[in-house]
């Protein structure tokens, strides 16, 4: 930890600092633990780029640590040579409040730095930053977005060439390189205005527009059934106050789909999120609106994307009127079936077809794939894993990916983004449940066909939340002690198996032996116990939490559901 005091000082002392910044810092003087809170450490560069709360602060987000982690990459990039530089950079927004603020600082760093930028006009999907960096054959991407944080937050995400998020070598490299730059003497910049005159800084957004959304419709699989049901069949949507509130309805409207029923107040742009706690589709009163919404006009079929459009939830009516979340888990599990079917029925599956899942995501959606004649592998967590195996498996010749996607409601499809992409998903949902509607079903009714096709999988996550810098000691103590001391049963089971994935070595638990796998290097363990289920144990990259991860199947529902609950109980009491 370093001199927070010291680091406080210089801060509170430094003429870069506005009137008004000042005076925040000066208004914390008498409080050791806040001081301590934001000055701690510098935030953490990692392969997810930065992320943290909007305050004055070296462990914060703010303009001073955008410039200063922006420099960092520039240098990066700059190492590259001057094509790279030529090539340039794409750099986003989502709603949140100082993102263009925010991007239009690192755009005036990297043209300082003799780094062309491709800046848009205005807030845009994740995804189609990463479709821009790949389409215009840009060397990186940056991308001022926290996803699913609540308001108080801001990021920083950084791309390289193929679009997926950094590779841990090049984040390893900015994280190095800030070591040496000084927060306020470091970072190059220029003004604004004389950037774009000058031609370093290109404003652009339409025409990116256009063709992120042509190739997203090329994925559509079935017109056919959408035309069908057009007429009755209608989609509530909400992208709560976020970046999905143009090019989501779009996409539904070239589908075919007639009702496409916009929830008004979620529909206005908003970084302060104000009609939610959490602006986050896997908590579910978040759609309290979007459900008023669909009793009031009769529709049975909600979907909703996170600010930053690149993670998709959906609720569906019960039959009692109600209606009822569909998970990340289950959500993929249907879409993965719908497509290796709508695929088959249209003749363009491939020979090799090949499904990805994180290693924290269902084991059904391997019996799905496998039962389908298609390949399953397991990665880390993360685009940038699934965006890596993809490369690995088709610049082989192996493997054809038709579909990636993890439990937390990312999925990507298609081959022109590197991330998850809730505009092509919510598309791809809509048409799957357009074509079940065809035969008179809801996405509830097939969701139970899979059951019973493919067996009764239940899934449970745990959010062990440890906030504060005690937080980040308590969730290394955690993974310590469980790596010193492995369970020998969870919840009364006999452990048979535990893998840790940092050293990749999975071990037997009855013989002791170990064999070496093949995923290594991330701060994650899976224990496998006598009734087939998977415990995974892995702190948050993004959050200050350690996250629990049950994965089991029973006999039958009530078997299942006991299952989950037995282990949830034991993941709790982890926390301690």
């Amino acid at each position: 930890m370093m001199d927070y005091r010291k680091e406080y000082e210089k801060w509170l002392s430094s003429p870069a600092l506005t009137a008004e910044e000042h005076a925040e810092l000066e208004a914390i003087k008498n409080d050791d633990k806040e001081i301590k809170e934001r000055f701690y450490a510098p935030l953490e560069f990692g392969t997810a780029g930065l992320r943290g709360t909007m305050k004055m602060g070296l462990h914060q987000m703010n303009r001073f640590v955008i410039n200063w982690a922006t420099q960092g990459f520039a240098d990066v990039i700059s190492a590259e040579g001057g094509d790279a530089k030529e090539r340039g950079v794409a750099i986003c927004m989502d709603c949140r409040n100082h993102g263009y603020e925010f991007a239009k600082a690192a755009a005036c760093v990297m043209a300082a730095n003799g780094i062309k930028v491709r800046l848009f006009d205005e807030l845009r999907p994740t995804p189609e930053l990463s479709f821009a960096v790949r389409e215009y054959h840009c060397i990186a991407g940056i991308n001022v977005t926290a996803s699913h944080n609540p308001k108080e937050y801001n990021g920083y995400k950084v791309y390289w060439e193929d679009g997926a998020q950094l590779p841990p070598q090049h984040a390893d490299q900015i994280a190095k390189n800030l070591e040496k730059i000084d927060i306020f003497t470091g970072p190059k910049t220029m003004d604004f205005d004389e950037a774009v005159k000058s031609g370093m800084i290109t404003i652009f957004g339409e025409d990116c527009d256009k063709r992120f959304l042509e190739e997203v419709m090329k994925m559509v699989n079935d017109y056919d059934s959408v035309k069908k049901v057009a007429d009755t069949f209608k989609v509530v949507y909400t992208p709560f106050h976020g970046c999905g509130h143009k090019l989501v309805p779009e996409a539904l409207r070239r589908l075919g789909v007639k009702h496409i029923i916009c929830e008004p107040e979620q529909m206005k742009i908003d970084g302060d999120f104000p009609t939610v706690k959490s602006p986050n589709p896997e908590n579910p009163e978040g759609f309290y609106l979007a459900v008023d919404l669909a009793k009031k006009e009769g529709a049975n079929f909600i979907i909703g994307t996170d600010p930053d459009s690149d993670r998709v939830g959906v609720m569906i009516q019960k039959p009692d009127g109600e209606f009822q979340v569909v998970t990340g888990n289950q959500m993929g599990v249907l879409l993965l079936d719908y497509l290796i079917g709508a695929m088959k029925r249209a003749g363009t599956l491939p020979k090799n077809a090949a499904a990805l899942k994180s290693l924290v995501t269902t084991e059904m959606a391997r019996k799905v794939a496998e039962s389908n004649g298609v390949a399953c592998y397991d990665t880390f967590t993360g685009f940038k894993f699934m965006a890596e195996k993809m490369g690995q498996l088709e610049g082989s010749g192996e493997k054809t990916v038709i579909m990636s996607y993890e439990e937390s409601y990312g999925y990507m499809i298609g081959h022109y983004v590197r991330d998850k992409d809730a505009v092509t998903a919510s598309m791809l949902i809509a048409e799957m449940a357009a074509w079940y509607a065809t035969q008179g079903k809801t996405l509830a009714d097939a969701l139970q066909e899979l059951f019973e096709k493919y067996g009764w999988y239940g899934e449970k996550t745990l959010n062990l939340v440890m906030p504060g810098v005690d937080g980040v000691e308590k969730m290394a103590k955690l993974m310590a002690d469980l790596r010193a001391n492995p369970p020998k049963e969870i919840a009364g089971v006999k452990v048979v198996a535990y893998r840790d994935y940092k050293s990749g070595i999975e071990t037997d638990a009855l013989t002791g032996k170990t064999t070496e796998m093949e995923l290594k290097g991330s701060n994650v363990l899976r224990y496998h116990t006598e009734d087939g289920t998977a415990i995974i144990v892995r702190p948050s990259g993004t959050e200050p939490k350690v996250k629990v991860y049950v994965l089991t199947q029973g006999k039958d529902p009530v078997e299942r559901d006991e299952r989950v609950a037995k282990y949830a109980a034991w993941g709790e009491n982890l926390k301690g």
